[in-house]
């Protein structure tokens, strides 16, 4: 959760009777991934009549997906649902995840969203562009329309959680690891309170995170327009010199400098596209932690000089 005080009243009140009518042992880890307002206020009143709830806060915003895995590291029930404060995926349908892992004895039951109504007209037109696309790089195992509302087993945790990636895309890694799955489906509800935290700048580089992180068939595109760029080259060379041989050598210089351009542009693509790639190398090499966490209320003491080391995707962790 990021500056989610609106909607946090409604969120537990939602979520508690749910858990509690499964009749059996849980916990609620919340991730106040920094936020600013009284998130983390209103999480520390809300712990004091619900001894379940476990706060993680991180030290600074990480970002959605580091959020996710600082929740995932620090889980250790039999099953983890991974779910959005914000409401709009219903907690209700965490009843039937599990109904549906236990008695089909599946690791994974990721939550599809069947309706988007609520959703404008451009969310879901991006929404469909980005499962069209990642579908297409990443093979037909990513569920359409399947979000981060999702079901997980000990071992589906746990492989996770031993795979090196520092810039996670769950919603690529999760279907990569073949463990056996089911799908509930469920209508997208409009959020209660509160405004998105995920605006188009966001979907864009989980997008460019997603495509760049899980294929490498942006860099066999770039290749692609290099072979198109030459083939245009070559065709502005041979008109070239017919027009120099009939002495026509001025009007050509519309299309060369069209050429000039078209070329210019498909080399500013292609290095563009060769910089996400050592981009990532580069951050690969840092090995920094993608989130340090601040604070545990398992631990009730903030990191510090002399207290154990918490933090997120690098060459270690304790």
């Amino acid at each position: 959760m990021f500056n989610e005080e609106e909607v946090l009243p409604a969120l537990v009140t939602r979520l508690r009777p749910v858990l509690t009518d499964l009749g059996v042992g849980y916990e609620v880890i919340a991730v106040d991934d920094g936020s600013t307002d009284r998130t983390a206020e209103l999480l520390a009143a809300f712990r004091l009549g619900w001894p379940e709830l476990r706060i993680i806060g991180l030290r600074r915003n990480s970002g959605h997906q580091a959020a996710l895995t600082a929740g995932l590291d620090r889980a250790v029930g039999a099953y983890v649902v991974s779910i959005d404060a914000d409401l709009q995926d219903p907690p209700e349908k965490i009843t039937d995840m599990l109904a549906l892992a236990r008695k089909e004895a599946l690791d994974i039951v990721y939550g599809i969203r069947a309706d988007r109504a609520s959703d404008t007209g451009f969310k879901r037109w991006t929404a469909g562009l980005y499962y069209w696309l990642v579908r297409r790089l990443a093979g037909p195992s990513v569920p359409a329309q399947a979000g981060d509302f999702r079901l997980l087993s000990r071992a589906a945790v746990d492989a996770l959680k031993a795979l090196p990636d520092q810039q996670r895309v769950y919603r690529l890694l999760v279907p990569w690891l073949g463990f056996p799955s089911g799908e509930v489906t469920y209508e997208r509800a409009p959020r209660p309170a509160g405004s998105s935290k995920y605006p188009l700048g966001r979907m864009i580089r989980l997008a460019v995170d997603s495509v760049t992180g899980f294929s490498a068939a942006p860099l066999r595109v770039a290749t692609w327009l290099g072979g198109f760029a030459f083939l245009v080259c070559l065709g502005l060379m041979v008109y070239t010199l017919s027009a120099h041989a009939f002495d026509h050598t001025v009007p050509g210089w519309t299309s060369l400098f069209t050429g000039v351009l078209f070329i210019g542009a498909v080399q500013l693509v292609c290095v563009g596209l060769l910089g996400e790639y050592v981009g990532r190398i580069y951050t690969a090499v840092q090995n920094r932690p993608t989130y340090f966490v601040g604070h545990d209320t398992a631990a009730e003491r903030p990191e510090g000089p002399t207290a154990p080391v918490s933090h997120g995707r690098s060459g270690s962790r304790t």
